[in-house]
This record gives C-alpha cells, sequence and structure tokens, in this order.
C-alpha cells in the first residue's frame, strides 16, 4: 500500500539528534523528575530515604540503578490520588486500568501533560506514516480506558481527521469505513481480526477497502498476527506501544520505513531492561523486563517502573532513539505448565502458521490431581468448512505436534467451526482460561 515514507521536514530535531545531546537531555529531566518525585510524593519520599538514596546521588544516567523500583502494589496501596505531584485540583484529567483484580490503578495529567501526550501520540502517527488530512478511524476503546483519548488528541493533533468509533457495534465499524472511507485505523489487533471477519460475513473483502495502515497497541503481537492482517487487510500494520501508568498509548512507535519495533521517545521516557528475577540490569540486546522512568510529567511521575513486559533494547535505525523488540509477553501473564515456561504469543504464532486455521486461539489450563492440563482450543477459516472429521482432526494433530516441539509441552487440540471462540468487542482478547486453584 502506499503509505507515505518521511521526508527531512517531518521529523523533529531530537529525532535526528546525536546520542550525546539525547543522553545529555535525558539526565537533566531525569535529575528534576527525582527532585519533583520526592519533594512532592510521599511514596517517593519515603521509597527513597529507606533505599538510602537522594535525588542528588543522580549524576549521570547510569546512577538511576541505584534507585528503587515501583510497581503496580505501590499505585494501588496509593489509590487514588496519593501519587500526584500536583495539588489535585491541578490535575486536568484522570484514566485508571480496570481493576478487575483489585484497585484500579489511577493516573492524572495537568494540562502541560496531556499537551506532550498530544504531541507524542502525534509524533507516532508521523512515523507510521499518517499525515495531515488523513481520516483515522478510532477503534480503541473511550473513557477510562487510555487508548481511545490518547489516540483521539495525537491524531488531531497530527492534523488528521477523526473518527472516534470506540470498541463494539462490529458491523457498523465495517458500514463507516465503507461510508467515510478511512485510510488509518486505530485498534488493537486482536479486535482487526474482528473486524476483517466481519469484512467476509458481509460478502466483502477487506483487502478493497479504503484502509492503507493500522496503527495496532495495547496487547502484545506476534509478527504472525502482522503478517496474517496484512495479508487479509491490505494494509501495513505497525505496533503502537504504551501502558497508563507511564503515559498512555505513544510512548514508544514504529517507524513505517523499517517496521523492525517500537522507537522508544526517549526524550520523554527513559527505558531501561532488568532480570525480572533478580532485578539486575540487563545490557542492550538481552532480553528481560522492561522498566520506564517518565522524563516530563507533572502531574504523576513514574520512577523505574517495572511494566512486567518481556522485550529488549536495539540500538536506533529510522530515528535517533533505541528501539524495542516485539514483547515477547508479560512476565505475569507467563504460564508455568509442569515446569515449562509457556507464553501465549508461542501458541499465537502456531496457530497462526497453518492456512486452514482463523489464527484465534485461547488456551484452557486445569488442574487435575497434581497434573496440569492444557487444552487449546482454535478455529477453522470460514472457506475450510465442512471438514471432514478425518481432516480436523489431522490439524489438530500438527499443532499438537508443534507445541510440543517448539514450546516443550504436551496438550489436547481441539478445532472448532468458524466463529466459535470468544470475540473481543472492546479491546483486548482473552487468551487464557486458567482454572487452577491460585
Amino acid at each position: 500500500m502506499p503509505v507515505q515514507q518521511p521526508r527531512p521536514g517531518d521529523l523533529s530535531p531530537i529525532e535526528t539528534a546525536s546520542r550525546d545531546e539525547i543522553a545529555a537531555l535525558q539526565l537533566q529531566r531525569m535529575q528534576a523528575t527525582l527532585q519533583r518525585a520526592y519533594a512532592h510524593v510521599p511514596h517517593y519520599r519515603q521509597a527513597f530515604d529507606a533505599h538510602g538514596v537522594h535525588p542528588d546521588d543522580l549524576q549521570q544516567l547510569s546512577d538511576l540503578a541505584k534507585f528503587p523500583f515501583t510497581v503496580k502494589k505501590d499505585l494501588r496501596e496509593n489509590y487514588p490520588f496519593g501519587m500526584f505531584a500536583v495539588p489535585r485540583e491541578q490535575v486536568a484529567r484522570i484514566h485508571a486500568s480496570s481493576g478487575t483484580t483489585g484497585k484500579p490503578t489511577v493516573v492524572g495529567y495537568t494540562r502541560n501533560d496531556i499537551d506532550t501526550w498530544a504531541e507524542l501520540v502525534a509524533r507516532s502517527i508521523r512515523a507510521a506514516g499518517g499525515r495531515p488530512g488523513d481520516l483515522i478511524h478510532i477503534a480503541y476503546g473511550y473513557g477510562l480506558f487510555t487508548g481511545g483519548l490518547g489516540a483521539h488528541y495525537g491524531a488531531e493533533r497530527a492534523g488528521c481527521t477523526v473518527i472516534p468509533v470506540s470498541g463494539g457495534q462490529t458491523e457498523k465499524q465495517v458500514q463507516l469505513i465503507r461510508d467515510f472511507q478511512p485510510s488509518i485505523i486505530m485498534v488493537t489487533p486482536s479486535y482487526m481480526q474482528v473486524i476483517i471477519e466481519e469484512f467476509a460475513r458481509q460478502g466483502l473483502d477487506a483487502r478493497d477497502s479504503s484502509l492503507q495502515l493500522g496503527i495496532f497497541g495495547a496487547e502484545p503481537w506476534t509478527e504472525a498476527m502482522r503478517h496474517d492482517i496484512e495479508t487479509k487487510a491490505g494494509i501495513d500494520a505497525v505496533d503502537i506501544y504504551g501502558l497508563s501508568e507511564v503515559m498512555g498509548p505513544g510512548v514508544a512507535s514504529e517507524c513505517i520505513e523499517s517496521k523492525d519495533g517500537p522507537v522508544v521517545w526517549e526524550d520523554h521516557f527513559y527505558p531501561e531492561i532488568i532480570d525480572p528475577d533478580t532485578g539486575a540490569l540487563v545490557a542492550d540486546g538481552e532480553e528481560g523486563e522492561l522498566v520506564f522512568t517518565s522524563l516530563t510529567k507533572e502531574a504523576m511521575p513514574i520512577v523505574r517502573y517495572r511494566t512486567r513486559d518481556l522485550t529488549r533494547l536495539l540500538p536506533p535505525t529510522s530515528r535517533s532513539f533505541r528501539r524495542m523488540g516485539k514483547i515477547v509477553g508479560r512476565s505475569d501473564d507467563m504460564m508455568i505448565i509442569r515446569g515449562v515456561n509457556v507464553f501465549p504469543t508461542q501458541v499465537e504464532e502456531i496457530v497462526l502458521a497453518h492456512r486452514q486455521l482463523s489464527g484465534l486461539y485461547q488456551v484452557h489450563v486445569s488442574r487435575t490431581g497434581l497434573m496440569d492440563e492444557v487444552e487449546v482450543h482454535c478455529e477453522l477459516q470460514p472457506g475450510a468448512c465442512p471438514m471432514p472429521d478425518a481432516d480436523r482432526s489431522a490439524i489438530a494433530q500438527w499443532v499438537q505436534h508443534r507445541v510440543k516441539t517448539l514450546v516443550g509441552i504436551s496438550t489436547r487440540v481441539r478445532v472448532f467451526d468458524p466463529h466459535s471462540i470468544e470475540r473481543t468487542q472492546t479491546g483486548k482478547a482473552r487468551r487464557v482460561v486458567d482454572t487452577r486453584a491460585r
């Protein structure tokens, strides 16, 4: 698809700055962030004091490793506004997580924070190939979830025309894409799969739509899923990364000219990779848990936040900033099955590799006595039915063998008719159903 490549004038000076210039800016902003956190957030003052460090101890970027981590539990224990560094009256907007596993994590933004956020999402859209005047269909959920409003403000800042559809009403999503003719869609990759299916259900080919570019985020997705979406929708698919505790979408984003991993906007967020078990730093290029320190946030600065996302830092290519590798999973999403570490994305790549499977799947984990049992549910492509039981069994055996060979666990595999797997209507897909006693 003819997505526009960037021109020199499309980039801000910091995107082509030298690494020394970037490091100098990071140090200046990091020192200010630590001072703000220590002076105005009781949690950070107590945590720094307990750890025996003071903001003045940061004399070079490597000194950040002396400071304690922030984890989601800290945000929940300071619910709702205890992590704010400004009076609540100066907070222009509040977002929060769903809170399905406890108290929601609450984040706040000053007007300057919202302005910075909009600019970074706009930068991400430009990196993905979006340009002023482009029509953008936003199917991220709106509300307390940061995806919809984050994408919305950034698209407007980028000079685009916004269609704020939000999630759900899949039939209407297709209707509006056909009627309004957007060139860009911003949505979770799993819900994009559902939209593509709806095109087919209506007897339409998604490749014939006006869409040229998809900016996908809010959940881990594999290169296999990228290929699947690009092939079925006839678009370029790029990865945008973010999380509400750090800001929201726009912490990092891929560049259309390289599509080689999201570029971290290092002038606003300082990334580290640590060993998830020991907390020790690992070198660039090595896999571990992603940690972020915000450099410019006013309402809620965040210091060494453990994202639980597993990835690695890669050298710069299309921009002067470092890149993230594809998220391979989350340390808290990792399943331990009979002593083997298993991530849903490993199963995803296998399912997507079979041309007669739709690519949607679920991993069901249960326990019989002392033994973990795993059952993979997948489904046929709409055009593959009806299918003889023998052929369906052969597909199940193929998946079972690949999981055993590549992942290292034994499973049962069930191959269902099309549209049997639970669909997401509002955002992230439910990939794992774990009924083991916690």
